[in-house]
């Protein structure tokens, strides 16, 4: 599915539009429509607790209602092992299904979500047979 950004990317103000393909009931794909970056994303209620109030003025940009289709995704840098890979929560990426807008928000003031948390630390543990 194809979104517009209502705000640019942190570093890639020039993307206006991304196109969202599923991996895996946890896993997204995340491409520039143009030459652009692509992202492996991650659905972060999968893994922890996670709430955070999108900005009244993010709402209105996106046409957000109480009504609204929401998908919310926090950005993965994959690594070798995959434990070792990292998951920011502090920037989750927000997909309004409806009308197909997408942006990215920081959520500040909160010691509970790192930018850089190893996928490690949400994994269970592995278990002997």
């Amino acid at each position: 599915m194809q979104f517009e950004l209502k705000l640019p990317l942190l570093g890639f103000e020039s993307v206006t539009r991304m196109e969202l393909q599923k991996i895996d009931d946890i896993f997204m794909r995340l491409e520039s429509s143009d030459e652009g970056p692509s992202f492996t994303l991650i659905n972060p209620f999968a893994l922890r607790e996670y709430a955070f109030d999108i900005p009244t003025s993010l709402q209105a940009l996106m046409e957000i209602n109480d009504n609204s289709n929401l998908l919310i995704y926090a950005i993965v840098i994959l690594t070798t092992p995959i434990e070792n890979s990292t998951i920011n929560f502090v920037a989750p990426l927000i997909f309004n299904t409806d009308n197909q807008t997408m942006a990215q928000i920081i959520i500040d003031n909160r010691a509970d979500f790192g930018i850089a948390d190893p996928i490690k630390n949400y994994l269970g543990e592995p278990k002997n047979d």
